[in-house]
């Protein structure tokens, strides 16, 4: 006869394989992602026409909420929109915004309270705009170091001050600014160099650390009107056309061995949880999501 511990044992396993085997057929199914669930909710994704900033629109659309999606470019604002409004039957709206433009910021904030709601999720992903200047900082143009900074640094900080205000009188709100791992540690440039691709310019790395230390400081200064504010630092993803020995040199500088995935799928679950109930006792904390690259030695 089995001892009775084995059988309480047992029965245990038997119960937390039940309970698995349910949780994850209902995120399979899409029936039901608990507190991770975001229907009734409306999200704001600047720069979410392209690459990782559409696949974040993407998983939030996925996860239930209504979607807006920023650009410069309005048709391509509108055609991402209605992408994901036919693939997950949720409402969505492009909208043209220039992040570092207050009357553009304004215009918009109206026109997604016209065509959805003002946003309970903010995602400040807009940036890039490297320029055509060489990279290096002695042949930097002073004209691409100040659009760096004014794009990614204080594109960020414009968009929390006109996108936060309804969520404070709401009390309650999440709000997400997309970081970098460049923030965090210095670049190999032998890399670059080796696959003859150019590096990211110094000023980047400044734009994005000071992104991050904006995320800790409005995290204190919303605490207590029930906004969350947290940062998300993806390491190197792969895209369209990205030289296959870039991507094997990276790989090998990155603790799980590969790139995150071009359809942006390694950054969607990140995204997912700070922007839902499952993150409500997290503020001003950065999500490093970048397969271990900046700790691998």
């Amino acid at each position: 006869m089995l001892p009775p511990s084995f059988l309480v044992f047992s029965a245990y396993h038997r119960l937390q394989i039940s309970i698995h085997e349910e949780i994850s057929w209902s995120f399979l199914m899409g029936k039901d992602y608990g507190r991770f669930h975001l229907a009734g909710q409306t999200a704001f994704v600047t720069g979410g026409a392209r690459n990782l900033g559409f696949s974040m629109a993407m998983a939030l659309a996925e996860a239930g909420a209504d979607v807006g999606i920023s650009s410069r470019n309005e048709a391509e604002a509108k055609a991402a929109a209605e992408t994901i409004a036919r693939k997950e039957g949720v409402k969505t709206f492009g909208v043209a915004m220039d992040v570092r433009d207050t009357a553009s910021l304004e215009k918009a904030a109206a026109a997604m309270e016209a065509n959805l709601a003002p946003p309970d999720i903010l995602i400040n992903n807009a940036g890039g705009t490297m320029g055509s200047s060489p990279r290096h900082l002695f042949e930097r143009s002073p004209e691409d170091i100040r659009d760096m900074l004014e794009t990614n640094l204080l594109g960020t900080i414009l968009c929390t001050r006109q996108f936060a205000r309804p969520m404070v009188r709401r009390k309650y709100g999440k709000i997400i600014n997309i970081a970098s791992v460049a923030a965090l540690l210095g670049r190999d440039r032998e890399v670059y160099q080796t696959a003859a691709l150019p590096a990211q310019p110094v000023e980047y790395a400044a734009a994005k650390a000071g992104v991050l230390g904006f995320t800790t400081d409005c995290a204190a200064l919303f605490a207590r009107d029930g906004v969350c504010v947290n940062a998300i630092s993806p390491g190197g993803f792969e895209r369209e056309g990205m030289p296959e020995e870039f991507r094997r040199l990276y790989s090998q500088r990155t603790a799980l061995g590969r790139m995150g995935d071009e359809q942006g799928s390694d950054l969607g679950g990140a995204v997912v949880f700070l922007a839902s109930r499952a993150s409500d006792y997290v503020t001003g904390h950065n999500l490093v999501v970048d397969g271990g690259f900046s700790f691998w030695k």
